[in-house]
C-alpha cells in the first residue's frame, strides 16, 4: 500500500487542475460573445460546487493524516504556518506569494505563537495600489482560519500581531504520542542522498584544533541529517597526494634503506615531516631527488607506491585515535582517488572553450568571480582548483548527491564559491534543484583572544588537547565526589562523557561562523550553557524515575493510560517546549547553525528546572522518607523532556551516561 500523504496529494492537485479548468469554461462563458445556452453555464457552476466540497473534504483528511501521521513528532509551527497560509489565501487571493510569519511568542501572556504577517502584507497591497490597515487585515485572516485542530482562539494586538492560543488537549496528545512511539523525526517527502566532507586532515600531518572544528560540526550534521531520514555519505577528504609525497619518500629511502622489506618504525610522522622539509628546504640535492620521486609516484612505480601507502597509513593510526575518542564515523576519500578523474574535469572545460592559456597554465574565468581558477599549472601539474572540481563533479553524477555541504573554515569561502560557481556555469547542476553549500567556520582563539597555540607557538596536537580535557574531567568529578558513589567503570565512562562532550558543546554552542574562545574551565563549569550543566541536569531527570521506582514498562503503560494534565502554568510551559524539537531541527536543516539546538536544550533543561521546584513530581514522607504519592503526569513529562535531551545529545555527538 502507497503513502497515503502522497495519495492525498496526487488527487488534491487532480482536483485543482478541474476546478482549473472548470473555472477557465465559467469565465468564458462569462463572456457575452459566447452564446452557449445558460443551461450548460449553471451545470459547470454546480459541478465547480460539488468539486469545491470535495476538494475541502480531502483538504480536512490530508490535515489529519498530516497531523497523526504514523509515528513522527509534529512540527506545530509548520502546521500553523498551513493553516494560516490558507487564511491568507482565502483572504487575499490577488497578493502572489503573500508573506507567511508565525513564530513562538516569548511571553506566556500574549499566547502560544504569533502570526505576525498582517503589517507585511499592507505594505504589498500599498504598493499595488490599496491601502488598507494591517488590524483589518488580520481581522480578516482570522475570520478565514480554517476548521483545524490545534487553536483555541485568537486575539489581535497592537497594529495587526494575531496571537495564537493552543488546545492543551491537542498538546497533551502530542506528547502522549511521543512517549508511546519515541523520538521520532517528521515524515520525509524524499528520501535524498546528502554528502558531508568535513575533518579533512593532511597526511603526514598532525590534525590541530582547526581540523577539531571542521570534525566535530561536520560529524554533527551528518547526524541530523540521518536522524532526519536521509541518505548520508561521510567523507574525508585528505591530502594525501602531491609534492609533499616526493619530499617524504626520498627522507624514507634516505633514513630506512631497507623499508620495503622490514617496516620503518615511524611513530612520530610530525617530527619525520619537519625533518624532511627542512633538508627539502637547505638541500639542492634532496629537492631535486624529491621532484624525481614525485614524478615516479605519479607514474605509480610499485615500490613508490608502497612507500606511499606506509605513510599514509602511520597518518591513519594517528587520525583513528582522534576519531575514536569523539565516536566520528567517517569514510576516507584523498585526493588521490580524484587523480584520473581531473583529467577528465580538464578536458570537459577544454572542449567547452572555457579554458583560457596564461603563461602555461590553463585557467578558467567565472563570470561574476572576482579570481579565475588554475586547473592545469605551467609544469603540466593539477592544483587543489582541478581536485575540488572533479570532486564535485563524482559527488554530482557518481554519488548523484541531492545535497552537499563542505565544512571548512570560513578562509575557503571565495575558493568554493569559484568552484561552485564554475560547476553551475559549465552546467553540472541548478542550485534550485541540488543544494551545494559552504558551512564556514572561525577560528579558535586562546583565551588570550589569539589564534590558539602552545606556549612555544606552535600549532595545539589535538591528541593533547584530547588527553588534557581526560585529565581535567576527572579533576572535576573528584571534586564533586562522584569517584565515591560509582564504580571505577562508572567513573571512567562518566569522564569520557564529560571530557569530550565538554569539548564538543564548547564548539557546537557557539555560532560557528564566529572565532571562539577555548577554554577548559568555562567547559567544564556545570553552570549556564555548557555540556556539564545539561549532563547533570539530565541524569539529575533520569534519577526522578529511579526515585519514585517506576521501570520502563511501568512509564510505558502510564503513558498509554494516564492523560497529561496542563493545568500548571509550568506544565504548560514545558509541554509546549518540549514540542518545539522539530521546529528546532528544521531550522538547522535549513542554516546549518547548530548553536540553535544547544541553545534550545539549555532553554529546555531550565524549563525543567522551573517546572521541578514549583511542581511536584514525587511526594515523600518527611519522616521515613517514603514515597507516598507519585504524580504520574508529571513524571510523565520528566520522561518526555529526557526523550527529547537524549536525543539532542545523540545529533550533537555527545554521550550521556546515567549516572554521573
Amino acid at each position: 500500500m502507497g503513502d497515503p500523504v502522497t495519495a492525498y496529494t496526487a488527487r488534491l492537485q487532480q482536483q485543482e487542475r478541474e476546478i482549473q479548468s472548470l473555472s477557465a469554461e465559467v469565465e468564458s462563458l462569462k463572456n457575452p460573445q459566447n452564446a452557449e445556452p445558460s443551461q450548460r453555464l449553471e451545470e459547470l457552476r454546480e459541478e465547480n460546487a460539488r468539486l469545491k466540497y470535495r476538494l475541502n473534504v480531502m483538504k480536512r483528511s490530508l490535515q489529519e493524516e498530516t497531523t497523526h501521521c504514523g509515528k513522527s513528532m509534529l512540527n506545530i509551527n509548520q502546521r500553523l504556518q498551513d493553516v494560516f497560509g490558507e487564511a491568507i489565501r482565502a483572504s487575499f487571493p490577488e497578493l502572489d506569494d503573500p508573506p507567511l510569519a508565525v513564530t513562538p511568542n516569548q511571553q506566556a501572556k500574549f499566547g502560544d505563537y504569533q502570526c505576525n504577517s498582517a503589517m507585511a502584507m499592507a505594505q504589498m497591497l500599498k504598493a499595488r495600489g490599496t491601502k488598507v490597515n494591517p488590524r483589518e487585515i488580520a481581522e480578516k485572516i482570522v475570520q478565514n482560519l480554517p476548521d483545524n485542530e490545534l487553536v483555541l482562539r485568537t486575539e489581535i494586538a497592537g497594529p495587526g500581531f494575531i496571537n495564537i492560543h493552543l488546545k492543551k488537549v491537542f498538546v497533551s496528545k502530542l506528547l502522549s504520542s511521543l512517549l508511546l512511539n519515541g523520538v521520532q523525526p517528521p515524515p520525509l517527502t524524499a528520501r535524498k542522498k546528502v554528502v558531508v566532507d568535513f575533518s579533512s586532515p593532511n597526511i603526514a600531518k598532525e590534525m590541530h584544533v582547526g581540523h577539531l572544528r571542521s570534525t566535530i560540526i561536520g560529524d554533527s550534521m551528518c547526524r541530523l541529517f540521518e536522524f532526519l531520514g536521509y541518505d548520508v555519505l561521510r567523507l574525508n577528504h585528505v591530502g594525501d597526494w602531491g609534492t609533499q609525497f616526493g619530499m617524504l619518500i626520498a627522507h624514507l629511502q634516505d633514513k630506512f634503506p631497507d623499508y620495503l622489506t622490514v617496516s620503518p618504525p615511524i611513530s612520530d610522522l610530525q617530527a619525520f615531516y619537519k625533518e624532511s622539509k627542512k633538508r627539502f628546504d637547505e638541500d639542492e640535492d634532496f629537492k631535486k631527488r624529491a621532484y624525481q620521486c614525485v614524478v615516479r609516484l605519479q607514474s605509480k612505480e610499485p615500490d613508490f607506491i608502497k612507500a606511499w601507502n606506509m605513510i599514509c597509513d602511520v597518518s591513519r593510526t594517528e587520525f583513528q585515535r582522534v576519531y575514536d575518542c569523539l565516536d566520528i564515523k567517517i569514510i576516507e576519500r584523498g585526493e588521490s582517488f580524484y587523480q584520473d578523474r581531473m583529467t577528465r574535469v580538464v578536458k570537459e572545460f577544454e572542449e567547452k572553450g572555457l579554458v583560457q592559456l596564461d603563461e602555461g597554465r590553463k585557467l578558467v574565468f567565472v563570470p561574476g568571480q572576482s579570481i579565475p581558477l588554475t586547473v592545469v599549472k605551467s609544469d603540466g601539474g593539477y592544483t587543489y582548483d582541478t581536485s575540488d572540481l572533479a570532486a564535485l563533479h563524482q559527488r554530482l553524477f557518481e554519488e548523484k548527491a541531492d545535497v552537499i555541504i563542505y565544512v571548512t573554515d570560513s578562509g575557503q569561502g571565495t575558493h568554493f564559491q569559484v568552484i561552485f560557481a564554475a560547476g553551475q556555469m559549465i552546467g553540472w547542476y541548478d542550485p534550485q534543484v541540488t543544494r551545494v553549500e559552504h558551512a564556514g567556520f572561525g577560528v579558535v582563539l586562546g583565551e588570550d583572544k589569539k589564534k590558539f597555540k602552545t606556549r612555544s607557538g606552535d600549532t595545539v596536537r589535538l591528541m593533547d588537547l584530547l588527553e588534557e580535557g581526560l585529565k581535567r574531567s576527572m579533576d572535576k568529578l573528584k571534586e564533586k565526589e562522584r569517584d565515591k558513589v560509582l564504580t571505577a567503570d562508572e567513573l571512567v565512562k562518566a569522564q569520557r562523557a564529560v571530557a569530550f562532550g565538554c569539548i564538543k558543546y564548547a564548539d557546537l554552542s557557539h555560532n560557528r561562523i564566529n572565532d571562539y574562545v577555548f577554554s577548559f574551565d568555562k567547559m567544564l563549569d556545570d553552570r549556564g550553557n555548557t555540556a556539564a550543566y545539561l549532563l547533570y541536569a539530565f541524569t539529575r531527570i533520569r534519577s526522578i524515575a529511579r526515585l519514585a521506582n517506576l521501570d520502563e514498562a511501568l512509564i510505558k503503560k502510564a503513558a498509554e493510560t494516564t492523560e497529561i494534565l496542563l493545568d500548571h502554568d509550568k506544565e504548560w510551559k514545558l509541554g509546549k517546549c518540549i514540542l518545539r524539537f522539530p521546529e528546532i531541527l528544521q531550522k538547522i536543516l535549513d542554516d546549518l547553525l547548530l548553536h540553535t539546538l544547544c541553545d534550545y536544550l539549555y532553554e529546555l533543561a531550565t524549563t525543567f528546572t522551573e517546572f521541578y521546584d514549583s511542581c511536584y513530581c514525587v511526594e515523600k514522607d518527611r519522616q521515613t522518607g517514603e514515597v507516598i504519592k507519585i504524580n504520574m503526569w508529571r513524571m510523565l513529562l520528566c520522561e518526555a523532556t529526557a526523550s527529547i535531551m537524549a536525543k539532542g545529545f545523540d545529533i550533537l555527538g555527545i554521550n550521556p551516561v546515567h549516572r554521573m
